[in-house]
């Protein structure tokens, strides 16, 4: 690929970025920005494309700056004039402001657990001594910053629990920081670790711990520059970082590595990636000076994860021969794949493993939604576990001495519920109920199936109240994915309360390019398939149309991130489908993702502009940001992204919503709402999640002329 840039001069400040395009976008009077736009041109196998909205991709420009705040105002100015939008925001405040409590896990003498007041910015940690009721604060990360953008990442504690080590993530940047505390003490341990990225931190012991260092970025490309050269080190207790072990490096600049300890503390296991599918697997025993790593997996054409070990063998499930997922033993003296024996075989329905207790528990999806069947480390079943209801169970793992498990209920009525699990009776007992202002009697969920494009049945969940009258004017919030393996279950959500109380529909459909049905469903909607992803997801909001649920000036679509894609593509196919469109830090511009932090991860879903002629044709043709057409009318478009947000930078939600703004005609508002102090999603503060759902709800609600119930409720 060739590529010319011929930049404008920038003169008189901002001045020129607001004067040098020709004519105002034409359509609602709305005071846009008029974008500036530069001669950029790249040549993919003798084609040129233009690329006139390239000088947004500089995240550090005063220019790109200016054009950040002066959307915002124009954005913030039409959601201020929306009546309601407060009263949403404040039965959303409400909604929220009930005690929030993880499950415990004992570490030490103490029994760690994250509990939130209700509107707190970040949960804390909190602990009690065994065998006491008295609780402490152990650790608030809403003391870190005073507006709650430095969140906790991840954490862990040494083999005595003496020692805690924390990344912390700072306005939502996938960059790390790593710290170590005395937790009798609360004094900092050594230094600030940092360029850590797509990682943990797993302890040898109370020695030091593993973690991932990506090579440091360039100054100024901190959030945008490709993250490459990622390797496994070890930071010994005590030492600095600049002196941490070297452990493992993969073979490749841009592919990824991580490891961990397994809990008998005998083995590293270390895995690499060069996409979000596939990976090469390792092994390192500890129980040896200098050993050296033993391959498992040399090849990326499969997915594979480590469990657990039994004696010298781990457990590792894996999709090999196996596209639902199967648990197998793996002897580290004899690991290639053909000595592999299985544990746990494939089934009609997909697996994800987790151990607990000593015990291996299957959890497969049937048509998404949880089952769980609990085995000896063996492979023989000890009994399929109840569950409270239909929908999504999360948990049941733990350390292999514990006799009771934790896991959390949840389905799209039923608000996130702890119970404890005793691993030897097979008995559930409720632990931690959240008391929400909620009545789940109300509201009724269903599952339907529908024909896609090409006839193939895709599963959608249907919520809303009791006894709706299917007469096309019910306001529908449609959401999906579609990417990446990533399965979407039932689940609750407190904000969503807000949509399905006022009347509202909410829908879910299961996608192709999704892991519910294995591996097969995934590739069905990946690469030169991905076009799949975006009619299922078309023919979902066709049937809600052809069923009487909605219409088309009822019905909002929405995704984020790969979700964020499949939004973008299906307003640039379907402008007509919906009234209202929301791409949330979407992959836009399908020709350049992969050059910016670690979009190169992608390619094994997307392919990539320079894998060959084809591909690159097939990517230009659904594109988002290149399928904009001059006189077209979008629908109604919120497209949100976020400053920080280093995994999906912003420039993809920049170019796409000058070019709408620049080719749209009609009377429907399309604008960009960027947060700022903010990144991917992860970590996000409660008030700023708050804020961004009630302009969601009061933009839809606006634009499709609904006044809902909450706008004639007093303050």
């Amino acid at each position: 690929m060739k590529t010319k840039n011929i930049s404008l001069i920038w003169a008189a400040g901002t001045i020129l970025m607001y004067a040098c395009q020709s004519s105002a976008p034409k359509g609602v009077n709305l005071p846009y920005p008029v974008t500036a736009k530069v001669d950029s041109v790249d040549t993919y196998f003798e084609q040129e494309v233009p690329d006139p909205y390239r000088w947004l991709e500089d995240d550090n420009s005063e220019q790109t700056a200016s054009w950040v705040k002066a959307e915002n105002e124009v954005t913030f100015a039409y959601l201020n004039n929306i009546d309601y939008r407060e009263k949403i925001k404040n039965r959303l405040q409400e909604l929220f402001n009930y005690e929030r409590v993880s499950a415990p896990s004992t570490e030490g003498d103490y029994d760690y657990f994250r509990k939130n007041d209700g509107l707190q910015n970040q949960s804390v940690i909190y602990r009690r001594k065994k065998g006491t009721e008295t609780e402490e604060v152990f650790l608030d990360p809403n003391t870190f910053s005073e507006d709650g953008t430095i969140s906790i990442a991840d954490g862990s504690f040494s083999q005595d629990g003496k020692l805690f080590s924390f990344l912390i993530s700072e306005g939502g940047s996938d960059w790390r920081k790593g710290i170590v505390l005395d937790t009798e003490t609360m004094e900092m341990v050594d230094d600030t670790l940092r360029y850590i990225k797509f990682s943990g931190l797993s302890w040898k012991g109370n020695e030091g711990f593993y973690y991932t260092q990506y090579e440091k970025p360039k100054s100024g490309a901190e959030l945008s520059g490709v993250n490459t050269n990622g390797s496994v080190y070890f930071h010994k207790l005590g030492t600095k970082q600049a002196s941490d072990q070297k452990v493992f490096s993969p073979k490749g600049e841009k592919i990824g590595a991580g490891g961990f300890v397994s809990q008998d503390d005998k083995y590293l296991m270390l895995s690499t990636f060069k996409g979000t599918s596939g990976n090469q697997l390792f092994v390192k025993p500890l129980n040896k000076n200098n050993s050296d790593i033993v391959t498992i997996v040399e090849d990326f054409e499969n997915d594979h994860t480590f469990i657990t070990t039994d004696g010298d063998k781990i457990l590792v499930q894996t999709n090999l021969n196996a596209p639902n997922g199967k648990l197998v033993a793996i002897d580290i003296n004899n690991p290639t794949s053909e000595n592999w024996v299985d544990v746990i075989p494939e089934t009609e329905n997909v697996l994800n493993a987790s151990t607990g207790g000593g015990y291996i528990f299957a959890n497969y999806l049937v048509d998404a939604k949880t089952s769980i069947k609990q085995f000896t480390k063996t492979g023989k079943l000890i009994r399929e576990v109840e569950l409270p209801a239909i929908g999504t169970a999360i948990g049941f793992s733990g350390k292999e001495n514990e006799k009771e498990l934790y896991y959390t209920f949840t389905s799209f009525t039923y608000p996130p519920t702890i119970y404890k699990y005793n691993v030897e009776e097979g008995l559930s007992d409720l632990y931690i109920q959240p008391n929400i202002d909620f009545d789940a009697s109300d509201y009724e969920t269903k599952q339907v199936f529908y024909k896609s494009k090409d006839g193939t049945e895709v599963p959608m969940f249907i919520t809303h109240k009791k006894g709706l009258e299917l007469n096309g004017k019910n306001p529908t919030y449609l959401y999906a994915y579609g990417g990446f393996n990533i399965s979407l279950r039932p689940s609750f959500s407190t904000s969503r309360i807000v949509w399905l109380e006022n009347g509202g529909i909410y829908a879910q459909p299961n996608i192709r390019g999704g892991g519910e049905y294995g591996e097969k469903w995934h590739k069905a909607g990946t690469k030169m398939q991905k076009q799949n992803v975006f009619d299922d997801f078309i023919a979902a909001g066709e049937y809600l149309i052809n069923e009487g649920y909605t219409s088309n000036d009822y019905l909002a679509i929405a995704g984020g991130s790969n979700g964020g894609l499949l939004i973008g593509a299906t307003i640039t196919q379907r402008p007509d489908l919906a009234k209202v469109a929301f791409p949330a830090v979407g992959v836009l511009d399908m020709l350049r993702y992969h050059k910016f932090t670690i979009g190169w991860a992608w390619a094994s879903d997307y392919g990539t502009s320079e894998d060959s002629e084809e591909m690159f044709n097939y990517l230009k043709g659904y594109s988002p940001l290149h399928n904009i057409k001059a006189g077209t009318t979008y629908p109604a478009t919120m497209v949100t992204t976020a400053d920080h947000d280093d995994r999906v930078v912003p420039a993809h939600s920049f170019k796409f919503a000058a070019t709408l703004q620049e080719y749209h005609v009609g009377d429907n508002p399309v604008l960009i709402r960027i947060e700022t102090d903010a990144g991917h999603g992860a970590g996000t503060p409660v008030s700023k999640t708050i804020e961004q759902q009630a302009d969601r709800f009061a933009f839809a609600w606006y634009n499709m002329g609904v006044i809902p119930e909450i706008a004639k409720k007093e303050l």
